[in-house]
């Protein structure tokens, strides 16, 4: 349900010019910051690092006026894109690792929603699952328990019978 409704949003955020405009908005909110804060430190050094890029491009090629424009603001709009990916990578991470944590603990019940919506494909296929399994119950009773959603079309690591009978013969 959940991801149902996400959906249009989710599609939005993955939208190149959307992420461009949050870019751009970023960059704004924090050179609008006052120097002493702490979000002007974060630009004062994103600064610092822009114009030495800058300077290494000048050293490489020759940069006039026009360019180094360019260039600053090109490589100011990389440095803060790819510190959004890197932070929210990091979130994923975090987001995993508390998942695990909830899964292998049982806390709020989660163990057999994320088991049922991981599945027992997903379960063999990734062993990270294996960390919620209870050490008291057995591998055969927690896969009986929770069987795979069915194979609709995908093969994924050998489970589907028509890709284990497929040979390459010619």
């Amino acid at each position: 349900m959940i991801k149902l409704v996400s959906a249009p949003i989710r599609g939005i955020v993955r939208f190149r010019l959307f992420q461009l405009a949050v870019v751009v908005a970023i960059i704004l909110w924090l050179q609008s910051a006052d120097d002493k804060s702490a979000f002007g430190e974060i630009f004062n050094g994103l600064d610092k690092l822009v114009s030495s890029t800058v300077d290494v491009c000048s050293a490489i090629f020759s940069v006039k006026s026009f360019t180094k424009s360019w260039l600053t603001s090109g490589f100011m709009i990389a440095y803060v894109y790819l510190a959004c990916l890197l932070i929210l990578f990091l979130a994923r991470l975090a987001t995993w690792a508390v998942m695990d944590l909830f899964g292998s603990s049982n806390a709020l019940g989660l163990r057999s929603m994320i088991a049922h919506e991981r599945g027992i494909a997903a379960y063999r296929a990734w062993p990270p699952l294996e960390r919620i399994r209870p050490n008291h119950i057995a591998r055969e009773q927690w896969e009986e328990t929770f069987p795979g959603p069915p194979m609709t079309g995908r093969c994924c690591s050998g489970s589907c019978s028509q890709a284990r009978s497929m040979r390459w013969s010619f």
